[in-house]
């Protein structure tokens, strides 16, 4: 399951004057440009979106896929992994297949940042028990092509077409 992505170079990119955690992670909270995944699980042909709480940094109570920060020079399988068991709760044994996306850039005047996002894909072996994190406060399974009918973060009808394609 390696997945091609130099995140290394990512980090070198976009991460180069920031600061560090002490972890050694990218403190990309001042930053104007930075790595994002937004990873969609899937299972039995369903969607699982997750509605944002009130204690994230940006586009609190809008409805997204898993998401995190590109801050560190590992595989993005590892990384798309940490994000799927701290936000949801699943291991590794839960995911059958992962898949990663054409990326492409977004720019949100209001916010005064650019994204880019690299777009993934997590189907799931069966239907294990969901256990959103402080990140979220509801979450839904849905059929892709109902996906407008929900306040979602911005562009993420563009993220779902690209990993579903990436996937097919």
């Amino acid at each position: 399951m390696a997945l091609k992505l130099d995140t290394a170079a990512l980090i070198e990119k976009y991460g180069k004057d920031l600061p560090r955690f002490a972890d050694g992670r990218v403190d990309y909270g001042g930053a104007t440009h930075m790595p994002v995944l937004s990873c969609f699980v899937e299972s039995h042909g369903k969607l699982l979106l997750l509605k944002r709480s009130g204690k994230v940094r940006s586009y609190q109570g809008k409805w997204c896929a898993v998401a995190g920060f590109i801050d560190q020079a590992k595989p993005i399988e590892d990384i798309a992994y940490a994000e799927l068991k701290a936000e949801l709760g699943l291991g590794r044994d839960d995911i059958a297949e992962l898949v990663l996306g054409q990326p492409y850039d977004y720019a949100d005047d209001a916010l005064g940042k650019c994204w880019r996002v690299y777009p993934m894909l997590a189907r799931l072996r069966g239907t294990p028990r969901i256990e959103i994190d402080w990140e979220h406060t509801d979450f839904e399974w849905i059929a892709p092509e109902d996906l407008g009918n929900y306040d979602t973060v911005p562009k993420l009808d563009e993220s779902m077409r690209r990993a579903i394609r990436a996937a097919i």
